[in-house]
């Protein structure tokens, strides 16, 4: 994720070693007292929100020691604050959570009731996000030097924003970000140099923001030093853009025109003030994307590339085989840890493999606490039996531990559980270093959608009712995220008894397809009606007795037949082989599913 500068020009070498030095220092600073600044920020949030109603409903009456607050207030969840923040989003400008005026609703990708949920933020909080984007660059300047010598080719994009009753903005924290004057207005400093000129970032027609983006980033191909989007999907999107729309690209390049498909007049504006004819270089990359081959595309077109940006922890890994393929193995760099409720920390070693990342966080974004927390063997998580009484302070989590991250933020959170697991596997310092292990109960996932095992059971349920009138039933199901699209899309393992004489036509099972989608979250639905982030749902009816064979093979590995369930979602891969070699038919959504901008409850 790129990075964001501070108020300060920077113009001159001296001048951007003495920033880097600073930032180190701070870092050095802030993870060697972490428990002392912990207090210190802990403080600060109580001191500022003293008078808010949250904290006197729990009886705190401005105590701003740790004890107290731990002793009064309790753990929470989204659901827990849905009224104060439904409050909030009508209108109502009581301090409330905050003492601050909300500025804006954050919109997460995780959801509640089925529509996004909604972080309340104070202005106060961009100037916190640009601290932590600031330190980004001093800490990989130290492993790969000179990237001020030329510009990151980053795929940014805005989506959509909604407004709430009250009149606030509801949009996604990096939408927030790039229409801020942090960003918009940032003065020249050479970490920020992008291919990509603000206007093709902002223009809201995805189309035309990732062609603009690409001929930028096509045109400029010798000085880029670094390539990325946020998340490991949305640079192999910009790469399969490439794939389909290069011809036009390199006759743009050759004729130093810009295509009538872009119409945004900013865009083609600020496009056409660096794009001149340059029919050496539209032969080299028709030369390179003629090829069959697209093995190391990135390293042939940008050869000076040092890095790929992008977000791997997580549900992400699963794009790390795409990412080497297309980048002929250069370094996968995941720079930072942050989320819409808050951001957290920094990778102090960015170069090590996707599967080593480690975040440390920094005590002075928010006051962190931590559940101790058990997975079994399927994954789940279970909680401490000790419960939420015996959370931990950031000093105080054990190496080889797993726990739960809770937040108090200064925009009005208080001890909300983020959902995330996170393990303990080092220390900067004093100060611990995270590895990501999964969003808590998250089945599918392809971009930024997060679908648990219940959602999609509902949604299964609801689909199943076509095949009633065929007097055919479910008799078992699962699901795996496949990524070898592009998007990638859903599919659903259905095992289905036809007990009638009627064959089930496949525009009933194209319905279930599209019954699935509708019932599924507003984010999944954004992501396929309008992000176009992830492809057609696809269910794939097996042979009967499948599953069967699926609980024989688990059994094989050592599952007991006694606790065996079958599991809603796979991923092993001999198990995916399994049931593909078992279809007998499949069928696709036949159209994208109803999705509109905002809460459903503000648009009726």
């Amino acid at each position: 994720m790129p990075e964001a500068p501070d108020n300060g020009v920077t113009t001159t070498d001296y001048a951007l070693t003495d920033k880097n030095k600073k930032a180190l220092e701070f870092i050095e600073d802030v993870t060697s007292r972490p428990d002392q600044v912990q207090q210190q920020i802990l403080t600060e949030i109580l001191t500022q929100n003293a008078t808010v109603e949250y904290l006197h409903r729990h009886g705190l009456s401005g105590h701003t020691d740790r004890e107290t607050f731990k002793k009064l207030v309790p753990v929470v969840t989204y659901e827990d604050l849905h009224n104060d923040i439904t409050r909030i989003a009508n209108g109502d400008k009581s301090a409330i959570l905050s003492s601050h005026p909300i500025s804006e609703f954050l919109t997460s990708s995780g959801t509640s009731g089925g529509e996004r949920k909604l972080m309340p933020t104070i202005d106060a909080e961009l100037g916190r996000r640009s601290l932590l984007y600031s330190l980004l660059m001093p800490v990989m300047n130290q492993f790969v030097p000179g990237l001020d010598k030329g510009k990151g080719m980053y795929f940014l994009f805005i989506k959509s924003e909604a407004k709430t009753p009250g009149g606030l903005l509801a949009r996604p924290v990096l939408t927030s970000y790039y229409k801020s004057t942090h960003f918009k207005e940032r003065p020249y400093d050479p970490y920020t140099n992008y291919t990509s000129p603000n206007e093709t970032i902002l223009c809201p027609d995805s189309y035309q923001s990732m062609y603009s983006q690409m001929l930028c980033g096509l045109y400029l191909n010798k000085e880029v030093l670094r390539v990325g989007a946020v998340f490991a999907s949305g640079f192999i999107r910009a790469i399969r853009f490439l794939e389909k729309h290069w011809s036009l690209l390199s006759r743009d390049i050759r004729t130093g025109s810009l295509n009538p498909v872009v119409t945004d007049p900013s865009v083609r504006e600020s496009v056409m003030k660096m794009l001149k004819p340059d029919p050496n270089l539209a032969d080299f990359i028709e030369l390179e994307c003629s090829k069959k081959s697209w093995q190391g595309i990135i390293t042939r077109l940008w050869p000076n590339t040092k890095y790929v940006d992008v977000i791997v922890t997580g549900s992400m890994a699963q794009y790390i085989p795409t990412l080497d393929y297309y980048s002929n193995g250069l370094p996968l760099v995941c720079t930072m840890y942050a989320s819409s409720e808050c951001y957290f920390g920094v990778n102090l070693n960015p170069l090590c493999s996707p599967s080593e990342v480690a975040y440390t966080i920094i005590p002075t974004m928010a006051y962190f606490e931590f559940l101790l927390v058990h997975r079994t063997a399927n994954g789940a998580t279970i909680e401490s039996e000790k419960g939420n009484s015996q959370l931990v302070d950031l000093a105080d989590v054990k190496l080889g531990q797993e726990y739960e991250l809770v937040v108090t933020t200064y925009a009005g959170l208080y001890r909300y559980r983020v959902g995330d697991i996170l393990k303990v596997v080092g220390f900067k310092n004093k100060a611990p270093q995270f590895s990501f292990i999964c969003r808590k109960n998250v089945a599918l996932s392809i971009d930024s959608d997060k679908t648990d095992e219940v959602e999609l059971h509902k949604a299964v349920e609801n689909a199943v009712n076509h095949l009633v009138p065929f007097s055919a039933t479910l008799t078992e199901y699962t699901s795996y995220a496949d990524t070898t699209t592009i998007p990638g899309h859903y599919v659903i393992f259905w095992e289905v008894n036809e007990n009638g004489s009627t064959p089930i036509p496949a525009w009933v099972f194209e319905d279930c397809c599209l019954t699935i989608e509708e019932s599924l979250n507003s984010v999944y639905r954004q992501g396929r009606a309008s992000d176009k982030s992830i492809g057609a749902l696809e269910i794939k009816v097996v042979e009967n007795g499948t599953f069967d064979k699926l609980m024989d093979f688990a059994i094989s590995l050592g599952a007991s037949i006694n606790q065996y369930k079958t599991p809603r979602c796979v991923k092993y891969k001999p198990i995916v082989e399994l049931l593909n070699a078992k279809v007998v038919s499949s069928y696709f959504s036949p159209k994208c599913p109803k999705w509109f901008p905002g809460h459903k409850q503000w648009t009726g």
